[in-house]
C-alpha cells in the first residue's frame, strides 16, 4: 500500500516540483521523513526570504515552485511575499504542516485555526483536505489552481498525522492548459483602433514577458509605429528599454497619467492593470476623447479598471495576433525618447544617478537585475535599461522585503536553466533589513550574486511620501549605524564599502569579476527625490 507521504512526493516529482523552498517546523518534519535523494530543499531562515526564493525562481525557470512553511505562525511571516507573488502572478504550490487531526478539536499549541483565511486574499485557493487520503489528490488541484491564468499562489495546511496514513488511490496527473486564447475576432475592435488612429501608444506590463510575448510585443510597437510606455509598478518590463520606441514609464497618479496620455488618442494597455495607482492624484482617469482597450489574462484585474473596453485574452499572443493583423500605417514613427542627461553629483557625493550608471556601464550585458531600491527607481530604471527577456525582477505589491532573496531564487533558476547569467541586486538599505538573513541562503547555495546595498542611511522612500503629503515630523525614518559589511561577513559573505566616487569603478569590477555572493555596500547622498 502507497503511504500519503509516498503518493505526495510521487504528485510532485511527476510535477516537476522537486526544489522545495522552506523554513521547516516541528508540524513540518513528517512531511520531510526520509526525504527523496531526487528532491533538493533550500534552507530559508525565515519564511517570508523562501516565499520571495520561490517567487523568482517560478519566473526565471517559467515553472511552478513548492514551498514549505511553519504552520500559522510561518505563514504570517511570509504573508507580505505572498502578496508580492499574487500580484506578480507567479505560480507557487505553499504548503504548511498543521497539528494533528486527533488534536485539533482542543487547539493544541501549533494550530493553525483558520487555514482556509490566513493568506487570503492573496491565494487563489486555500484548502484542508478533509481526509488524509485526499492530500495527494488536494496537491494535484492546487498545482493545476496555481497556474491556470492568471497564475498564482495556492495554500495546502496538512496536518502533521496524515502523511503516515494509506492513500489508497494516487490521483491521476492531469495536463492543465496555462494559457488563454487570443484571436482576430476578439481583438478587431483593438486592430481597427491601431489602424485609424491618430497617435496611439501602448502601455507594456510583465505579463507580455511571463508569456514569452517580449519580440511580439516589438513586432506590434513596430507595425503599429506606437510609442510604449512600461506599466506603473510592474515586477518585471514587457518590452525593450533600449528599443526607440520606447519612452519610459507611466506614471502611477491619476491626474499627472491623464495629463502624460493627453497627446494620444487610442491607450492600449497589455499584460497590466489599469492602472497602479499612487500616491492619489485626482484628476480625469483618461484625457477627453481618448479611447482605452485593456487586454489582460486576469478578470478580476479587467472588471476593476475604471475605464476602458476589456478583452479577456492571453496578453503575449493577443500581440503577435495584433501584430500580425495590422495592416502597414502610413503614420510617421514617433520621434526617440531623448537621452539621460550626465549624471550629476551633490556636493562632491555619489548619487544613486550617478551608481546606476556605473553599474550599466561595467556590468555584464547578459546580466539579470534584481530590484528593490523604491527611492531612487526612476533612476535605476533610466539608467540600467533592460533589453532582453527575463532579465528584471522586482515586485509589483509595493512589499519590501523582496529584492535579497528574490536574487537567490534568480540565481538558482540561472544555474538550473544552464544559462549562469550574473544576478547584480540592488537594494536599499531599508529594504535589505526585512529579510538580511538571505544572504545565508546564497552563500550556502554558492550563488554568483552581486548585492549593491544603497546606502543612504534612511527610508527615502517615505520621506518623499512625507513631502507629497505635506506631513513633517513623522518618526523613524532615518537609519543610522548599519554596517552591511560587518552583517555580510557574519552570514559568510565576502564583502566591502565604497564611500568615495573615485573608489568605484575600481569596487564593482572587482565585485562582478569574483564569483559566489558578493555584498558592495555604496555610499550615496541622501537627498530626497521629488515622488512623481
Amino acid at each position: 500500500m502507497t503511504t500519503v507521504l509516498e503518493a505526495f512526493y510521487t504528485v510532485c516529482r511527476e510535477l516537476g516540483m522537486t526544489t522545495i523552498f522552506g523554513n521547516p517546523g516541528s508540524t513540518e518534519e513528517t512531511m520531510l521523513a526520509d526525504f527523496p535523494a531526487d528532491f533538493r530543499y533550500v534552507l530559508a531562515l525565515q519564511e517570508a526570504p523562501a516565499v520571495a526564493m520561490a517567487d523568482a525562481y517560478a519566473q526565471a525557470t517559467r515553472r511552478p515552485a513548492l514551498v514549505n512553511l511553519h504552520t500559522a505562525a510561518g505563514m504570517g511571516n511570509a504573508l507580505g511575499n505572498i502578496e508580492s507573488a499574487f500580484l506578480n502572478k507567479v505560480p507557487l504550490v505553499i504548503t504548511a504542516g498543521q497539528q494533528t487531526r486527533e488534536m485539533l478539536l482542543l487547539e493544541p499549541y501549533l494550530t493553525n485555526t483558520a487555514p482556509h483565511l490566513i493568506a487570503a486574499p492573496f491565494v487563489k485557493w486555500a484548502y484542508e483536505p478533509a481526509r488524509a487520503a485526499d492530500v495527494p489528490a488536494a496537491l494535484m488541484r492546487a498545482f493545476a489552481a496555481a497556474i491556470q491564468p492568471p497564475a498564482g499562489p495556492v495554500f495546502l495546511s496538512i496536518p502533521m498525522d496524515d502523511f503516515e496514513a494509506d492513500c489508497e488511490r494516487p490521483p491521476e496527473i492531469r495536463t492543465v492548459s496555462r494559457r488563454l486564447g487570443a484571436d482576430s475576432d476578439l481583438l478587431a475592435p483593438v486592430a481597427e483602433a491601431l489602424a485609424t488612429a491618430r497617435n496611439p501608444v501602448l502601455i507594456i506590463g510583465g505579463a507580455v514577458d511571463q508569456g514569452g510575448g517580449w519580440d511580439d510585443a516589438v513586432r506590434l510597437a513596430e507595425a503599429a509605429h506606437a510609442p510604449v510606455l512600461a506599466a506603473p509598478y510592474e515586477g518585471r518590463p514587457g518590452f525593450p528599454e533600449t528599443h526607440p520606441l520606447f519612452m519610459g514609464p507611466a506614471i502611477g497618479a491619476i491626474g499627472p497619467l491623464a495629463e502624460q496620455l493627453a497627446p494620444y488618442d487610442v491607450v492600449v494597455v497589455i499584460g497590466a492593470p489599469v492602472f497602479r495607482y499612487y500616491p492619489y492624484v485626482p484628476g480625469a482617469f483618461l484625457p477627453a476623447g481618448t479611447r482605452l482597450f485593456h487586454i489582460s489574462d486576469d478578470p478580476a484585474e479587467t472588471a476593476r479598471a475604471p475605464v476602458g473596453t476589456a478583452i479577456l485574452a492571453d496578453p503575449a499572443r493577443a500581440c503577435a495576433v495584433l501584430a500580425a493583423d495590422l495592416a502597414p500605417t502610413t503614420r510617421p514613427l514617433p520621434a526617440p525618447r531623448p537621452a539621460a542627461p550626465a549624471p550629476g553629483y551633490c556636493h562632491g557625493a555619489l548619487t544613486p544617478d550617478a551608481l546606476y550608471d556605473r553599474i550599466e556601464k561595467v556590468r555584464p550585458r547578459d546580466s539579470v537585475i534584481v530590484q528593490e531600491s523604491m527611492s531612487s527607481l526612476k533612476a535605476l530604471r533610466r539608467r540600467i535599461p533592460i533589453e532582453t527577456p527575463g532579465s528584471f525582477y522586482s515586485m509589483s505589491s509595493g512589499v519590501l522585503g523582496y529584492g535579497l532573496p528574490a536574487a537567490v531564487g534568480a540565481a538558482l533558476a540561472e544555474r538550473d536553466n544552464g544559462t549562469h547569467r550574473k544576478v547584480i541586486a540592488i537594494i536599499g538599505d531599508g529594504a535589505a533589513n526585512y529579510v538580511i538573513q538571505a544572504l545565508w541562503t546564497a552563500r550556502q547555495q554558492k550563488l554568483d550574486i552581486l548585492y549593491v546595498i544603497v546606502r543612504n542611511g534612511a527610508y527615502n522612500i517615505l520621506k518623499a511620501f512625507a513631502n507629497l503629503l505635506e506631513t513633517p515630523g513623522v518618526p523613524g525614518l532615518d537609519l543610522p549605524d548599519l554596517d552591511f559589511v560587518s552583517l555580510a561577513t557574519g552570514y559568510g559573505c565576502a564583502a566591502a564599502r565604497v564611500t568615495k566616487p573615485a573608489d568605484l569603478d575600481d569596487a564593482l569590477a572587482t565585485a562582478i569579476g569574483r564569483p559566489g555572493p558578493f555584498v558592495l555596500e555604496v555610499g550615496v547622498d541622501a537627498t530626497v527625490p521629488a515622488l512623481i
